[in-house]
């Protein structure tokens, strides 16, 4: 009579078992989809061992699967699934050894106080070089500019020579690559 006042009877088997364990454990208010989501687990727990043993048997050259297979799947679950958070004198050991190092100094300033720019990561990673024109350079141009005669030819300087004063006097160009568009599909 209690199944059927639970909406136990359309329950299967190993649902019946979850719910159980949880009434036993004091669980009383749960989500329904946990005993669904413990089924899972508990299925996939099941699988996952099988498979082991079925691997240690084939290894071992075994004809079936026996308890040792099972044994050992288990027990490589325990060791390697489970793992024990180190004790507790260990990780305030820890603790006082980072603790000991200072913070670093924060900047004083408007707005949220940052460290300085060597401890984080937002300060620039690279450098550019553009040559720059001092002030006598620029002078030195503009009156060979004002000499010359646009009229007459300049036997002055070989064509070399003055491709190369303008690749030199030219500031470089820096350009990163950007990634193509793709060809829209239609």
């Amino acid at each position: 009579m209690a199944d059927k006042e639970n909406g136990d009877e359309e329950l299967p088997r190993d649902a019946k078992i979850v719910k159980t364990l949880l009434k036993s454990m004091g669980v009383s208010e749960y989500e329904p989809r946990v005993i669904h989501q413990f089924l899972e687990l508990w299925y996939r727990y099941a699988v996952d061992v099988l498979t082991d043993a079925q691997v240690y048997s084939e290894h071992a050259a075994k004809p079936a699967i026996d308890p040792d297979d099972i044994m050992l799947a288990i027990q490589t679950k325990v060791n390697f699934g489970f793992s024990q958070p180190p004790p507790r004198e260990v990780l305030l050991e820890l603790a006082r050894n980072r603790n000991k190092m200072p913070l670093p100094k924060s900047i004083r300033g408007p707005g949220i106080p940052l460290p300085p720019d060597e401890d984080t990561l937002i300060s620039p990673n690279y450098q550019l070089a553009i040559p720059s024109r001092t002030q006598a350079q620029a002078d030195e141009i503009e009156e060979d500019e004002d000499v010359e005669d646009p009229n007459q030819n300049s036997n002055l300087n070989p064509p070399q020579e003055q491709k190369a004063d303008q690749q030199h006097n030219t500031p470089q160009r820096v350009s990163f690559p950007i990634a193509g568009k793709r060809p829209r599909e239609i």
